[in-house]
């Protein structure tokens, strides 16, 4: 391989291991050695990058010597087991589960928000969850010029936010209902085949789900914004990949739907799709093997008697922004 980083991948051959490592790639990020790390079952199994065939290990306590940058995506009991021993053979993590995420003393980082937090870190950064960052890409740029005070959320999510078994259980479910038979259970809580579902994560004693609350502490912690104020509730849809959401929007000051597209067509990482006439507008079916969050359907909230407040509807690649890419740019910026 050429001159660069020794990089691992851990999860390697699990969905976000898989984007990480084509991601890696595609934007031909400077890559010397490449470990892919996964369970016991998948050692041996062939994987290729950039033409070559690299064998994936087995990962262990001693994986990391000689590695500078980790990219984490193995769950986070997984994730608190290994990340203090990369830690301490001198690699930087960058941590895809939830294990590190409300840390004092770990970044949580989108890059298009905060990566100036990157200089702060001890060892491990990490990557905040899907959802927050697909959110977050197109309501920053709103709220650096017109201050966010509040926001309403309720999420599309994909299938591929439960990981690949979740997808293969969705395709299966959908075959055997068409084809009269009935659909099986077995990863996801309940059947996501025609359906769906107002439950992502565990519930908590506030009845909110994990995946919601997530979406109010990132957002307050990435941005900086500890009055943000954020009510949100994840649903599971039977789409394959990529998640979108709808927002409600308060701000601080007067913002027309106008002004918002002129900030969001200018701002990095958002692509504005927004054209009812023709009948453009952000779905995941486009959003799907994009880098950038699709954003449109910008509308003033007509519930006010005031324009402060916006309605919006954002779709975003989990796999991609919600997760490889985001941990990519992460080690871009390092």
């Amino acid at each position: 391989m050429s001159k660069g980083f020794n990089i691992a991948i851990v999860g390697a051959t699990g969905a976000v291991g898989v984007e990480m490592m084509e991601t890696l790639e595609k934007r031909n990020f400077p890559v010397k050695n490449l470990r892919l790390l996964a369970s016991a079952r998948s050692v041996g199994k062939i994987m290729k990058f950039k033409g070559e065939n690299i064998k994936v290990e087995e990962l262990r306590a001693d994986s990391f010597q000689g590695i500078e940058i980790g990219l984490f995506s193995a769950g986070a009991s997984r994730s608190k087991e290994f990340a203090p021993f990369a830690v301490k053979a001198g690699t930087v993590v960058v941590d895809n589960s939830s294990a590190f995420r409300m840390d004092d003393d770990v970044p949580l980082v989108v890059p298009e928000v905060n990566p100036e937090d990157i200089k702060k870190h001890k060892g491990i950064i990490a990557n905040p969850n899907c959802s927050t960052i697909i959110m977050l890409v197109p309501v920053f740029p709103l709220h650096k010029v017109k201050g966010l005070k509040r926001l309403i959320a309720s999420t599309y999510q994909a299938a591929s936010g439960a990981g690949a078994q979740a997808m293969e259980e969705l395709k299966i479910q959908s075959r055997d209902i068409l084809e009269g038979r009935i659909p099986q259970i077995s990863v996801l809580p309940q059947q996501i085949g025609f359906n769906l579902f107002p439950h992502i994560d565990v519930f908590l004693e506030n009845d909110f789900t994990k995946e919601e609350m997530k979406m109010l502490f990132e957002s307050m912690k990435i941005m900086h914004h500890p009055s943000l104020k954020v009510n949100c509730t994840c649903v599971r849809v039977p789409v394959l990949r990529a998640h979108s959401e709808s927002l409600l929007l308060e701000f601080e000051q007067d913002i027309t739907p106008e002004e918002a597209k002129a900030i969001l067509s200018k701002a990095p990482g958002v692509t504005l799709v927004d054209d009812i006439k023709n009948k453009k507008y952000p779905m995941p079916i486009d959003a799907s093997g994009k880098y950038n969050i699709l954003a449109g359907r910008i509308r003033q909230d007509i519930s006010r008697d005031d324009k402060k407040g916006l309605t919006m509807f954002i779709s975003g690649d989990q796999l991609l922004k919600g997760a490889a890419l985001n941990a990519v740019q992460i080690a871009e910026l390092l």
